[in-house]
């Protein structure tokens, strides 16, 4: 498999060692300042770039027939746009605003404890996100899955990060030099509390994740999510 690395920071670069190990070659490595020259050797592409570069690199992609695999957060404003793009070009695209595996175990943990919690009014949920301090965007992309789930189940109708209100989720959101990426979710009442935790130890599981679904998107047509690279 040929693969354009759109985003060439730290995860691109162990997207690319990971790549290489299961037998990929990777045909373009495109940073903030590169043009998009060797894309079309590509048969898929893995965008981890920036907020502002992320709807431009997808676009590329679309309009040039690669599949595309998103793991840039913090631009999803532009989501309805992209996915537009792809229905129009007959694409093949996957946003994650997390490829771990294990994240993406966790959250279907989490949307199976919020059906249950959804019940219970004593209990109030409120999550903390920890990241590295070179990430841009806050709360993570992650932290923003997971309070949408909750919300789904439940009479919170928002999220905030700060002084939220009675019926909004509030967000912790920290940023920590060298962490990877640590996500809680916490159910507190005045007798008892319940939490659920996933952290990351490096990047690896992010990258793997995001090769694995560039993998299972070559001869696809349609937009889909980690829930169907894993048969979730």
């Amino acid at each position: 498999m040929k693969i354009a690395l759109l985003g060439y920071g730290k995860m691109g670069k162990v997207i690319e060692r990971i790549a290489h190990e299961r037998g990929h070659d990777i045909v373009l490595k495109k940073g903030s300042k590169d043009s998009f020259t060797g894309l079309e050797n590509a048969d898929v592409a893995i965008d981890f770039s920036i907020p502002d570069a992320a709807f431009g690199n997808i676009s590329a992609c679309l309009n040039s027939n690669i599949p595309v695999v998103s793991g840039t957060t913090g631009w999803l404003d532009k989501y309805h746009e992209a996915a537009q793009l792809c229905e129009e070009k007959k694409g093949a695209f996957i946003y994650g605003s997390n490829f771990s595996l294990g994240v993406n175990i966790f959250f279907e943990l989490n949307s199976c404890l919020a059906k249950m919690m959804g019940r219970l009014g004593q209990y109030k949920v409120s999550m903390e996100e920890i990241h590295h301090t070179q990430k841009l965007d806050a709360p993570s992309g992650t932290a923003i899955t997971l309070a949408n789930e909750i919300i789904a189940h439940s009479d919170y109708s928002s999220w905030a990060i700060g002084n939220p209100k009675e019926d909004e989720i509030f967000i912790d959101a920290k940023r920590v030099e060298g962490v990877p990426g640590t996500h809680t979710v916490t159910y507190n009442s005045p007798i008892d509390s319940i939490e659920i935790k996933h952290t990351a130890h490096s990047r690896e599981g992010f990258a793997l994740g995001a090769v694995i679904a560039a993998e299972w998107l070559i001869g696809k047509k349609g937009i889909y999510s980690m829930k169907d690279v894993l048969g979730l």
